[in-house]
């Protein structure tokens, strides 16, 4: 018997017990409720935050908030802690947020409010949660009917991060771990960036600056190991750029601008877009072709400059025929057509190289400018000297090296009984990587296609030897003149002499 009152008085307890848990609960719960549908959003935000700062005092705990936006500009340590906690969400998210920007190919992935991340960093275990709360944005008129009721306050969601961990672990946090994050964040940015191609005109130019430049997707597949080009000038190339994009404290202790001028030149289709496209996409940068011919005078050269972005490429094709850079006379005319009150071009080369190493060239950060020309020996050597135009490449006619990648490329083979023939014709005749890819592209028989190449690489060796023979037959032709020539003179002297020698007489 007391056994069993004993175990109805426990069973009696327990209901007791779980009778007053879920009042409480169900009490909670309530004032929960009424907190959210009866009291503002910031007032929720502070009361949230003073509990939590009350608990806070008894706890070794230490928790960052890290808002979306800083006042009305967006906060970068919050859009690298989205980036960074795509990759470090687990197996136990329930939730996640999920969007392909048009023109991109990868999904962009992240935290929905209420979700939880852990990482570990340098032994420390960091708890990152995702949540928001309502603020009320301003006013607008009542929706439908009940508009003439005034002005109906409007609300949307501020959206912030939580970083806890423990206290002994805060400067380590403060100094080394943010800085982690904003640094994984850029790379994977710049990992999953989709490039883009940006173009300006002369109706563009009224616009503010965010909208002198008009976009379009890069998606030119040019790589540096499709390129066609001497192994040696490639890894040149390449091993540049990667120390360009790694020294900017460099750049900073010698004080000068972060950029890198690079002027390619040589005959016309040998591979110089291409490799502008290579650059690109092995930096993951922007490019910014700049149309020179479309500009008036050096104020509109300099907005169409401070509206380009950092970590981007600045590229101006033919720069000896897009304007008279090679004469430096072209000031003074432009000046003197100023002056008279005609519409010339008043882009100056003084106003161009203050762009690219004056004040104005501190004006962004990580940019390369990259001139193209047929016809080096046009240009101002003002503009070719170190710290305007770095690096100077020659784009040659084709190599037998450049060929072998060329047909990999194109048709798919590293090797071929034709091979020494057509390479043996291509150290003779000059050509370009695009007129040998033609020749390719002519037929889908592998055999036809080299064929083809060899057959076209014989016509362009006839015809310079052709035309070597025709200038050598002009020059032969011209030397003769000249001798009649002197002839003639002399012997006018001579004739000249006897009449004055008849006269004496």
């Amino acid at each position: 018997m007391e056994s069993t009152s004993s175990s109805e008085s426990k069973i009696a307890t327990a209901k007791a017990v779980f009778s007053a848990a879920a009042s409480v609960t169900a009490t909670v719960m309530l004032a929960r409720s009424m907190t959210q549908d009866l009291l503002p959003g910031e007032l929720q935000y502070y009361l949230s935050s003073t509990v939590r700062g009350f608990v806070a005092r008894f706890s070794s705990q230490l928790t960052l908030v890290i808002e979306e936006y800083d006042g009305l500009v967006s906060n970068q340590i919050y859009e690298a802690a989205q980036i960074y906690l795509s990759t470090k969400i687990s197996p136990t998210t329930r939730r996640l947020r999920v969007a392909k920007p048009e023109g991109e190919d990868d999904l962009n992935v992240s935290m929905e409010p209420g979700e939880e991340v852990v990482d570990v960093f340098g032994g420390a275990k960091l708890r990152w949660v995702m949540a928001s709360r309502r603020v009320e944005t301003g006013l607008r008129g009542g929706p439908g009917r009940w508009r003439g009721m005034g002005p109906v306050a409007t609300e949307s969601k501020a959206r912030y991060f939580e970083l806890s961990f423990h206290k002994k672990h805060k400067d380590m946090v403060m100094s080394t771990y943010l800085t982690h994050v904003a640094e994984e964040a850029k790379w994977m940015r710049q990992d999953k960036k989709t490039l883009k191609l940006f173009s300006s005109s002369r109706e563009n130019m009224h616009r503010c600056l965010s909208d002198v430049w008009t976009p379009v997707n890069l998606d030119h597949p040019a790589t540096f190991e499709t390129l066609a080009m001497e192994a040696a000038t490639k890894e040149f190339i390449m091993e540049d750029l990667n120390r360009f994009v790694k020294r900017r404290e460099y750049y900073r202790k010698v004080g000068k601008a972060w950029k890198r001028g690079y002027l390619l030149y040589g005959p016309p289709g040998t591979g110089k877009s291409s490799l502008i496209a290579a650059m690109a996409n092995h930096l993951k940068f922007d490019i910014y072709d700049l149309e020179l011919t479309e500009l008036i005078r050096n104020s509109e050269l300099r907005k169409l400059l401070l509206a380009t972005a950092n970590r981007s490429i600045l590229v101006v094709e033919d720069i000896d025929c897009t304007i008279a850079f090679h004469d430096r006379m072209a000031e003074a005319r432009a000046a003197s057509s100023s002056y008279h009150g005609e519409p010339e071009n008043q882009v100056t080369l003084s106003g161009f190289l203050n762009f690219i190493d004056g004040l104005w060239s501190s004006c962004g950060d990580e940019r390369i400018i990259i001139f193209t020309t047929n016809h080096k020996e046009k240009l101002d050597p003002a503009l070719l000297r170190p710290g305007r135009m770095d690096v100077h490449i020659h784009m040659s006619y084709y190599t037998p090296c450049g060929f072998r990648l060329l047909a990999s490329n194109y048709l798919g083979i590293k090797d071929h009984t034709l091979f020494e023939e057509i390479e043996d014709l291509i150290r003779t005749a000059e050509v370009t990587p695009a007129e040998v890819a033609e020749q390719m592209m002519k037929s889908e028989k592998l055999e036809d296609a080299l064929r083809d190449v060899i057959e076209f690489l014989k016509m362009k060796i006839k015809d310079k030897e052709e035309l070597k023979a025709k200038e050598a037959e002009q020059e032969l032709l011209k030397e003769r003149e000249e001798k009649v020539e002197v002839l003639e003179v002399q012997n006018m002297n001579v004739k000249g002499g006897e009449r004055a020698d008849d006269d004496e007489n």
